[in-house]
């Protein structure tokens, strides 16, 4: 191979591990508000989800060595864990709200994202004394995996293990295989059949059995750990440290992804990488000294074009089903008119 496309495909990769990295959030995030979606108690506070357990990570990870020492190397698992559990309380907290209280479920996740991001700024200013970030603190990271004996090939190992060849991150992987794990879920098992019996017609779930709120609970316990997975990666993979409003905006993508794929794993995982792509087309147009302005509306006006698309599609269907159903009265109020001869 010439020396011009063996640079273009080693951009290429580059480029490709860009949008894996971009993507990975957005991907967990959407994933926790469709198991939600779909069990009829759509988790709006995927957002502040994802930024609870992005600082908590963080947070763990660093005080686990000073305050149990001889945990010192279990410090990014443990700090992971911090951030799941907080993730995890919060989604259960949501439910509580809704479920026994009577909250209204949108209300109560704008609510849920408004106290996560007052309360990271707070703790991280009472704790590291900085209100941009966790610079200060000696935070830990997942690790990346890489896979061995590419090095004769170039190329493929740039492919697959990153730029650099140090491997794509841990998490990186679990997000897609948490896009199988999820869709086998729904499909086939016990649980998954149970979900969406309980979002489709919860009384009629209810009248065959079916613990309706128990299966919610859980339904929104999920979404909090998959929405934390994606925090997690903020801030121990995508990064080594927690910003204030480190998600961005990641978590309402999250939700029109959801939308945008027809409720569907698959197209849920379509819709999470075109915004990752959005995301690095933003990040290239950024080296171009493009205004940041437009690059911040790049993924939102991204989400608008093809929510507008998927609408046009949908209501062109409509309109065939409708004429359909016309022709077919009128051929069952007229039915000489299908005679022989006539």
């Amino acid at each position: 191979m010439s020396a011009e496309p063996a640079a273009l495909a080693l951009v290429a990769a580059a480029v490709f591990a860009a949008w894996m990295r971009a993507a990975a959030p957005i991907v967990f995030g959407a994933l926790g508000a469709l198991v939600s979606e779909l069990a009829g108690v759509i988790n709006v506070g995927i957002e502040g989800l994802m930024l609870v357990a992005a600082f908590f990570g963080v947070v763990g990870s660093a005080f686990v060595p000073v305050w149990f020492p001889q945990l010192a190397g279990w410090a990014p698992w443990v700090g992971a864990a911090a951030g799941l559990a907080a993730a995890l309380l919060l989604a259960v907290l949501l439910g509580v709200f809704h479920l026994e209280f009577g909250a209204d479920l949108i209300v109560a996740g704008i609510g849920l994202n408004l106290l996560a991001a007052g309360l990271t700024v707070f703790l991280m200013v009472t704790i590291s004394g900085d209100k941009g970030s966790t610079a200060s603190l000696a935070s830990a990271t997942l690790p990346s995996l890489r896979v061995p004996g590419l090095e004769a090939a170039p190329l493929l190992d740039a492919w697959i293990n990153g730029e650099g060849g140090e491997g794509h991150h841990l998490l990186v992987y679990a997000a897609f295989v948490a896009v199988a794990a999820t869709a086998w879920a729904l499909r086939r098992t016990r649980f998954g059949l149970r979900l969406r019996a309980v979002g489709e017609n919860p009384e009629a779930a209810r009248a065959a059995g079916v613990p309706v709120k128990r299966v919610q609970y859980l339904a929104l316990a999920a979404s909090g750990l998959l929405a934390g997975l994606g925090g997690i990666y903020l801030s121990m993979g995508y990064l080594n440290l927690f910003q204030a409003d480190m998600s961005a905006g990641r978590g309402f993508l999250a939700l029109a992804a959801v939308f945008l794929g027809a409720r569907r794993p698959l197209g849920t995982l379509g819709a999470a990488l075109l915004f990752g792509a959005s995301a690095v087309l933003a990040a290239q147009l950024g080296l171009l000294n493009v205004p940041a302005q437009a690059l911040y509306m790049l993924p939102p006006i991204v989400t608008l074009l093809a929510m507008l698309v998927i609408a046009e599609r949908r209501m062109r269907r409509e309109r065939r089903a409708l004429q359909r159903a016309a022709a077919a009265q009128a051929a069952a109020a007229n039915p000489s008119s299908l005679a022989p001869g006539a």
